[in-house]
């Protein structure tokens, strides 16, 4: 593989959707170009970071690698034109992720009551009863169901849907457009006609305008309510952030745990002797088995840092202004990090995993995820007595949050306890 093809790599969504090749890619690069100068056909340069320490020693200085104003993988053309399309910003939205201190702080404040464990504690009987709706749901399919459509998109986007505030028939919307915005890229899943995404962001703003007015002259006990009538230090905040704000919920808070509940569930099947164990006492082994699905899939696979200063990384000499694209895919089968790292364990501990990134902007949603997880998983144990595939899994083609798109599988259920 020659230099420009691997940099072409590294930014092909393609690669993305296919897991060994990935893998093979960043296996070659954390021991051979672990801190790697890439220039890509196509995109602006960057540092590609790819081990587990360099990414950690990044995202813990927060003063020193910056998440504005470069955050995602772009070609250079999807730049210019979201920069026509928004007289000079380099950002169609600016949500939390695009954020750095003080705002990241005061914006991350206004909801993070929400998502803490003592809040969801009110909500976790909600969210078993979501689950053992989906499970039945799972069983009425009659044996035989993708499992990424039939049950992993719908469960995850009820609940944070419940905890946002968005009605069950618009449902049907939001999934559509967190999959048109996350797999862009991918020729099943984009709009047509919208290369970089501006339509679909249009319609987020478009209904979260509606339900911003909604909210602001009805007021109700959900996270849609705290957004509408938020301010920061006496103003209401400013409306880009405020629709930035909801779609950030809305998409990260389902897609990311669809990926993992779909992504566990084929790991689980390809690791059968895991799966018999987990089977054999979930009581013990389920919260293992559930951080080993979210370090196996790794839904959001990048983030951008930038550079405030000129600093020095693994021996390469970052200059100020340049970015930084931490791989937390990579990093987290770094087998400096992890022992056997392309083995799925579900009693891997320590499992010090960076799916939920790390330091300031570690994820909101981290505790949320896991509930549903665990929830869906502790109701799928107790009533399944075989499963397999029924045919081949098919990921998104997507370099920045990707996972399954189909995981046909072929099933038996027990009968339903009374």
């Amino acid at each position: 593989m020659s230099d420009k093809s691997i940099d072409n790599a590294i930014v092909d969504p393609k690669t993305y959707a296919h897991v060994d090749e990935f893998h093979r890619l960043f296996t070659k690069l954390r021991a051979e170009d672990p801190v790697r100068w890439t220039e890509p056909e196509g995109y602006r340069p960057f540092w590609t970071v790819s081990k587990h320490a360099d990414i950690m020693e990044v995202e813990r200085q927060n003063d020193k690698f910056l998440n504005d104003p470069r955050l995602t993988l772009q070609t250079i053309e999807v730049e210019e034109k979201v920069k026509e399309f928004t007289g000079g910003q380099s950002k169609l939205i600016r949500s939390l992720v695009d954020m750095d201190n003080p705002d990241h702080r005061n914006y991350r404040g206004l909801t993070q009551a929400w998502f803490m464990p003592p809040n969801l504690k009110a909500i976790s009987a909600r969210v078993d009863a979501l689950a053992e709706k989906y499970i039945d749901r799972l069983e009425a399919q009659g044996g035989q169901c993708d499992f990424v459509s039939d049950v992993a998109v719908w469960y995850p986007l009820r609940v944070i849907m419940t905890v946002l505030g968005v009605p069950e028939e618009d449902e049907p919307i939001m999934l559509k457009l967190t999959q048109e915005l996350f797999g862009s890229t991918d020729p099943e899943m984009r709009r047509e006609n919208s290369d970089f995404n501006v339509n679909t962001v249009t319609d987020f703003f478009n209904y979260f305008n509606a339900l911003t007015e909604d909210r602001r002259k009805n007021p109700k006990d959900d996270v849609a309510s705290v957004i509408a009538n938020a301010t920061i230090d006496g103003q209401p905040i400013g409306h880009l952030e405020a629709m930035s704000y909801y779609i950030i919920v809305a998409t990260a808070g389902h897609d990311t745990t669809s990926s993992t509940a779909a992504g566990g569930l084929l790991a689980l099947m390809q690791n059968p002797d895991e799966f018999a164990k987990l089977k054999s006492d979930p009581e013990r082994y389920l919260n293992g088995a559930i951080d080993e699905m979210i370090r196996w899939t790794t839904p959001v696979k990048h983030f951008f840092r930038t550079a405030a200063e000129d600093y020095e990384l693994r021996g390469q000499k970052i200059k100020a202004g340049d970015n930084l694209l931490m791989c937390y895919w990579s990093a987290n089968r770094d087998e400096d990090a992890f022992e056997d790292p392309f083995s799925f364990r579900i009693e891997r501990s320590p499992n010090k995993h960076l799916a939920f990134g790390y330091g300031a902007h570690l994820c909101l949603g981290q505790h949320l995820a896991k509930m549903e997880i665990r929830a869906l998983y502790k109701e799928l144990l107790a009533r399944l007595d075989h499963i397999e595939l029924a045919g081949d899994p098919a990921f998104v083609e997507a370099s920045f949050v990707s996972g399954l798109k189909r995981l046909p599988v072929r099933y038996r259920m027990k009968r339903k306890a009374a």
